[in-house]
């Protein structure tokens, strides 16, 4: 309301919810310490980290069925992991096991894929049963999502202890990210365990696959009802709209199709997904909140069921019901590929390129730094390199068997001024990234500039006492600027991934370890297309997309360094702290003048 106090009605009403939140909690959970757990407890859980342990106790106790079971839910969550693997395999050989159970397999999901192959079989009454069945899963999983948004959460990017923002302001920021995490359900609902991409289309496709299903055993009305429901989502759905007029004939006389309305539960979902897609959108033109609607029903996820189709069957007529079948378009090339350009500099080495390789827009060189090169960039690294660096603070966000650590050249730039580390020695990682990029750019025959998107020194160590029986990889298969998912055999170009990074470089610093190897495979990360072993001044480099799925194999033992490189065609994202590097070193550079002779503080600067 207007005036002073207009709003302490709202704020009552959240002070009692708040209240009565509490009151709720306590009886039916327990104290807060006993439901509300640590940001690291929630993310193992979320990983199905126990289920690791459970397989292990399970065996020790000799129970190999529910051992087998545990480790099948924890390699659901977690399909790189390899030594999970190797498990699975062995108890299919040793016990004959082969159905596996998932113990946190999400029900809606379950119904789902049991009413489509139900309804491939053309057994309509059971694909009806089950994706009806799914459906009202969908609806109780979406609602526990919207509320586990509400719990306590620790926003990226956001230190609250230090933040300074006024009340509205405070108020509109936090609700904002829980609004965020609400609409984003329906990619959550849609997204198999251990999978990056959702089920295109997921909720539309259940009316779709019905519409037709109620179709085949005659109850038209039911067919129109949830022809209806799937226009709600895409009205433009030409096939779907033929099917909804080819219904209303066949009620004609019987009943009013005017009468049958899409499915209540559908509509109020998309009406409430639209109202927090207006909110999130006001907010990021008016608050200056980052955020980009996605295309939560893409019409690329379709029936792929030509067999079904009434034209094709003799006892149907032909202007009977026809499936949305859209197909996803291929993805075109943005540029031609091409590669064998010169190498630039007369002391590196050609060994092998992309068909020797197995792959496409690959290169491996040696001698592109020489050894004493290498002994002095490791002995920068010791001096500048941060434990979790560039993973926010996370030691090991690879494996728990390693230990991770990484600098920028930037940070190497202010330690050698500061005297931390020999001014030339951080020199050093400046001048050899840039020969990397230049040898990249040239032998890629790239005829537009090739800008760095993101540098980083980085160092694997493994950890004494934790290599026994290690089957795991120090750095998971993926790609550099999408998505990949091996078990679609895609690889999706969307956020979170890189998307803009369209060239990558690994360039090695030492071979004094055990493991590491540098690794290419098929899209299903698991095909190994080629294996390199690091060594001083060796280096690899290769196109960043789909076409290029890599990993790291285990370091078993020391420690292994390289400098990381990421490269971009387009100049918007080009790497911020290097275009400030180049800054400090031209300033540097400047007729060798000191600080007071050049009257600026380089440190300012940095």
């Amino acid at each position: 309301g207007p005036g002073a106090g207009g709003d302490l009605p709202f704020f009552g009403s959240v002070l009692r919810r708040a209240d009565c939140v509490r009151r709720c909690e306590e009886p039916r959970l327990g104290a807060v310490s006993r439901h509300r757990a640590a940001e690291e407890v929630r993310a193992d859980f979320q990983r199905r980290v126990p289920y690791s342990y459970l397989q292990r106790a399970y065996i020790q106790l000799n129970k190999l069925e529910e051992a087998a079971n545990a480790a099948h839910t924890f390699f659901m969550a977690n399909p790189e992991h390899m030594e999970i693997q190797q498990d699975l395999e062995n108890y299919k050989s040793t016990s004959g096991k082969v159905s596996l159970i998932d113990r946190e397999a999400r029900q809606h999901m379950e119904d789902y894929s049991a009413g489509v192959r139900h309804y491939d079989k053309e057994e309509y009454e059971l694909a009806i049963e089950f994706l009806e069945r799914a459906l009202k899963g969908y609806y109780s999983e979406d609602e526990d999502c919207q509320i586990m948004c509400e719990g306590p959460q620790r926003f990226e990017e956001h230190e609250y202890l230090d933040y300074k923002a006024g009340l509205y302001e405070a108020v509109a920021d936090h609700y904002m990210q829980v609004l965020a995490c609400k609409h984003d359900c329906v990619r959550e609902l849609a997204t198999r365990s251990g999978r990056i991409s959702p089920i295109e289309n997921f909720l539309p496709l259940h009316y779709d696959y019905l519409q037709f299903a109620y179709y085949r055993v005659g109850d038209y009305v039911k067919a129109l009802e949830c022809a209806k429901s799937y226009l709600l989502f895409h009205p433009d759905d030409e096939d779907v709209l033929e099917n909804a007029g080819y219904y209303e004939g066949l009620l004609e006389g019987t009943v009013d199709p005017a009468t049958i309305k899409p499915r209540k539960e559908a509509k109020t979902l998309l009406r409430r997904h639209k109202l927090e897609s207006h909110l999130l959108q006001v907010a990021a033109a008016g608050l200056g909140y980052a955020y980009t609607e996605p295309n939560y029903w893409n019409r690329y996820g379709a029936r792929q069921d030509e067999h079904s189709v009434p034209s094709s069957i003799s006892s149907e007529p032909e202007d009977g019901p026809r499936l949305s079948l859209t197909k996803k378009p291929m993805p075109k090339p943005d540029r031609e590929l091409k590669e064998g350009g010169p190498l630039l500099y007369s002391d590196v080495k050609f060994v092998y390129n992309s068909q020797q390789l197995n792959g496409t827009q690959r290169v491996l060189l040696d001698n592109v730094i020489s050894e004493e090169q290498c002994r002095e960039l490791h002995r920068v690294a010791s001096g500048i390199m941060l434990a979790g660096d560039g993973y926010r603070g996370k030691t090991s966000p690879h494996t728990p068997n390693e230990r991770f650590e990484g600098a920028t050249v930037l940070k190497a730039l202010k330690y050698g001024y500061e005297g931390r580390v020999p001014l030339k020695s951080a020199r050093l990682f400046y001048d050899i990234s840039e020969k990397a990029r230049r040898i990249v750019e040239s032998y890629f025959l790239l005829n537009s500039t090739l800008y760095f998107s993101y540098t980083h020194l980085v160092c694997r160590t493994a950890l004494s006492g934790q290599q026994e029986r290690r089957n795991d990889l120090s750095h998971p298969i993926h790609a550099d600027n999408c998505l990949l998912d091996p078990e679609a055999n895609e690889c999706w170009k969307e956020p979170p991934a890189y998307t803009f990074r369209d060239y990558s470089a690994l360039l090695y610093m030492n071979a004094d370890f055990e493991g590491g190897e540098f690794i290419f495979t098929e899209m299903d990360a698991k095909t190994v297309t080629a294996s390199i072993k690091p060594k001083c001044g060796r280096m690899i480099s290769f196109s960043s997309g789909g076409e290029n799925p890599h990993g790291v194999k285990a370091v078993t033992k020391g420690q292994r360094c390289a400098v990381a490189l990421w490269f971009t065609l387009d100049p918007l994202y080009r790497e911020l702290e290097r275009i400030q590097a180049d800054e400090v070193i031209a300033m540097l550079d400047q007729e060798h003048l000191g600080p007071s002779e050049m009257n600026i503080n380089p440190k300012d600067e940095l």
